[in-house]
């Protein structure tokens, strides 16, 4: 439909009722199918498949040059055992890991005896803990130091809905503007927890870095990696503007149309997969050990 001044606004009306159906085509007769997340009957089968994607989600990061030391940690909800969450063993790096070093975290904080027997990061354990009880909708929660995200970090800001790919974040991105130190306290970790609210997927925690959730490890990991460059993008956009060009952001109507169809859980799982794929080979498999 036309919009102010003659402008072109597209509607869902017509579309597929779900929304990654709306993102690819196949053949007319109908026999091409796209692989989504598939479904499990049995919890520990469920459980090897989460250690897979994470220990892949780790190696992805490490290609994407996030280590920092000893900081950064993903953690994932077992489906076992749903008050314990899988996470990362303290002072490995993202580039070496494996499924057999994954840690399953207790409801009480410990290391429990399924997992690995390896120490957890302390942070780590404040702010996951916080997050996962404060939102039972989510499987997964992701943070590190990235470069740009720590950078835009700085300023306290969301980031402006600019390009196409920035609508994955149009509202779906809370602000924690306070930096507490160091999180080594429950109310830390409650507090980065209220900032990302009842329903968003993605946080900036002020002068620290990023933080995002999702439905999968890979839809909290494609998230981070999002932001992570859109951050990027708003650096270099706001060094522009600063030298007198104009940003254009895109309208409410068109961030909310294209959110509609893009933010679905299942489109962003998608969208990690090439890079799944793409791990395996170079690895040849090796982070499934």
């Amino acid at each position: 439909m036309n919009g102010v001044n003659g402008k072109y606004h597209q509607s869902l009306d017509g579309l597929a009722e779900n929304p990654l159906r709306r993102t690819w085509r196949g053949n007319e007769q109908g026999t091409i199918e796209l692989s989504s997340v598939p479904k499990f009957d049995d919890p520990y089968q469920e459980r090897q498949w989460i250690k897979e994607h994470m220990a892949a989600a780790f190696r992805y990061w490490g290609k994407c040059g996030y280590g920092e030391g000893v900081s950064g940690h993903i953690t994932v909800r077992d489906p076992v055992l749903p008050d314990h969450y899988w996470m990362n063993p303290f002072a490995e790096h993202f580039s070496t890991m494996t499924k057999s070093m994954l840690v399953l975290v207790g409801p009480d904080g410990y290391v429990s005896p399924h997992g690995a027997q390896l120490p957890i990061n302390s942070s780590g354990f404040y702010i996951h803990s916080a997050i996962h009880k404060a939102r039972p909708d989510v499987k997964a929660a992701a943070h590190c130091h990235s470069i740009h995200g720590k950078t835009w970090s700085a300023f306290g800001r969301p980031i402006d809905i600019l390009t196409q790919d920035s609508c994955l974040f149009y509202d779906n991105l809370g602000v924690y503007q306070n930096f507490g130190g160091v999180v080594l306290a429950d109310q830390e970790g409650k507090n980065i927890a209220d900032a990302l609210g009842p329903k968003w997927k993605a946080c900036i925690l002020q002068n620290h870095g990023l933080l995002t959730l999702g439905n999968t490890v890979d839809e909290a990991v494609f998230l981070f990696g999002a932001l992570d460059r859109l951050c990027q993008v708003q650096l270099l956009a706001e060094s522009a503007e600063a030298n007198g060009i104009r940003k254009s952001v895109i309208s409410q109507e068109d961030a909310e149309f294209t959110a509609k169809t893009i933010q679905w859980w299942e489109n962003v799982y998608v969208n990690f997969q090439p890079e799944y794929k793409l791990l395996l080979q170079e690895t040849n498999g090796a982070f499934l050990k």
